[in-house]
């Protein structure tokens, strides 16, 4: 019988961009936190002496042959544990292509997870943790997140994932513009900005910078040099989630540790200014999306008092925004308010770590 997984989404909860690598990606830190909203990923698959992937989806956008994540994490997990398969993977999407919340990264670990325990009907032992990882990051550079759950310290080019320790489950409302961003030119025009003079390659999978506060003007880290800009959030990251280091399966440094239940990681790390880098040049090409921005926060709302956003922010390099709120009365009225705007919006909460892998498998 087919397993069937439930792809869940992320958001960026800040995302600090470091100096241009000599690999042509730029180094960065950012706080992933992964959302109820999902695709559904199905995964059948048969041991044998040859490997024959096939993909289908219900929409046309997705590559169905060896562009496609999960066929290259399908592809290089069956490589790693040394077995031929036939396997069939069918993508039902429900999340936007392409918006900034790591859709095809979340599908890829979706197509993982359902490729393992298939072949576990079969007797074939999965990869080693370490191994999963390092899969997941040749794949793209926010894959590995998917393979943690709720929140994520992302370091590197954001694949060298370290959990944090997680916050109540909040409500989200994401926006959703029918507006393209593309991420490499995001990173050259923050390059430009700066001044550094390295035409940034990119990726369309790096992402992360800080974020903003919800008014989206200022820069907590303006001026600040980049090595500087990533030391600064990832230790605002830290002390906001009382982290107590460990170690990763993955080797790298691990942040976790229980929260005391009075305190809420998220609303600490609000009160640090974290913001996304990419704001200050995303905005700058396409400056609907700040007002987006300013709309979920609840700003410049004349006519009736509007409860503000814990926390409002662009995802990624976008050009999905979402917006955190207290109550599900807050997220109504900001619902409403991209409604009136004319802007599309999907309707979620963050997704602690423990309710990630457990509502992960659909059957």
């Amino acid at each position: 019988m087919p397993t069937t997984v439930r792809s869940f989404c992320k958001i960026n909860l800040g995302l600090a961009i470091g100096p241009a690598r000599a690999d042509g990606f730029h180094a960065l830190a950012t706080c992933y936190q992964t959302l109820e909203a999902h695709d559904l990923v199905t995964v059948e698959a048969r041991p044998g002496p040859e490997t024959a992937i096939r993909i289908t989806s219900n929409d046309q956008r997705v590559p169905v042959d060896g562009r496609n994540t999960a066929w290259k994490m399908v592809g290089r997990a069956l490589a790693a544990m040394g077995v031929g398969a036939e396997v069939k993977i069918h993508i039902e999407k429900r999340l936007p292509v392409q918006g900034g919340l790591g859709a095809g990264s979340a599908n890829a670990v979706a197509a993982l997870i359902g490729l393992e325990r298939e072949l576990a009907r079969a007797g074939v032992t999965p990869p080693a943790d370490a191994e999963r990882l390092r899969i997941a990051a040749e794949v793209g550079s926010d894959v590995p997140l998917f393979l943690i759950g709720g929140a994520v310290l992302g370091v590197g080019r954001g694949e060298q994932v370290s959990t944090l320790g997680d916050f109540p489950a909040t409500e989200c409302v994401v926006a959703l513009p029918d507006v393209g961003v593309s991420t490499p030119q995001a990173f050259r025009d923050w390059d430009d900005l700066q001044g550094s003079g390295h035409g940034a390659q990119g990726s369309e999978k790096q992402a992360p910078r800080a974020g903003r506060g919800p008014s989206g003007s200022g820069s907590a880290l303006t001026g600040v040099s980049g090595s500087d800009r990533l030391t600064t959030l990832s230790r605002a990251l830290s002390a906001a989630f009382r982290a107590d280091t460990g170690t990763h399966s993955s080797g790298v440094s691990a942040l976790g540790g229980d929260l005391a239940e009075t305190v809420n990681p998220l609303l600490a790390l609000v009160r640090t200014g974290i913001e996304n880098d990419f704001e200050e040049v995303v905005f700058r090409q396409h400056p609907f999306l700040g007002t987006i921005k300013r709309i979920l926060a609840g700003s410049g709302s004349s006519k009736e008092a509007v409860s503000p956003a814990l926390y409002a922010a662009l995802s990624g390099s976008g050009s999905a925004l979402f917006g955190l709120y207290r109550t599900t009365e807050d997220a109504d009225a900001a619902e409403g308010r991209l409604r009136l705007a004319g802007v599309r919006a999907l309707r979620t909460r963050t997704l602690p770590r423990d309710l990630y892998w457990r509502e992960m498998v659909e059957r």
